[in-house]
């Protein structure tokens, strides 16, 4: 069985920007940019990360925190992406 979209947003931002400490407290609400999990930087590695895993192109318009601010913003996000067009 595949990980779930969910468990590989998170465990990506728990490995990549809490440095593995499964432990931290993460709500899938919370704001990574406001609770300074992730900066600009770690905006651009996650964008990476989402192309790379999930087959999806961003283009600029997309990377707001309106898609990207939480990890379920991220779920919703790519899950909005992964859909097929009718």
């Amino acid at each position: 069985m595949s990980e779930t979209i969910h468990s590989q947003i998170r465990t990506f931002v728990v490995d990549n920007f809490l440095f593995g400490d499964h432990s931290a407290p993460l709500a899938d609400d919370q704001s990574l940019i406001e609770n300074d999990v992730m900066d600009s930087t770690g905006v651009l590695e996650l964008v990476s990360f989402i192309e790379e895993r999930f087959g999806i192109a961003m283009a600029d318009a997309d990377i707001v925190p309106a898609n990207l601010d939480s990890v379920a913003r991220i779920v919703s996000f790519i899950e909005r992406k992964r859909e097929p067009v009718n």
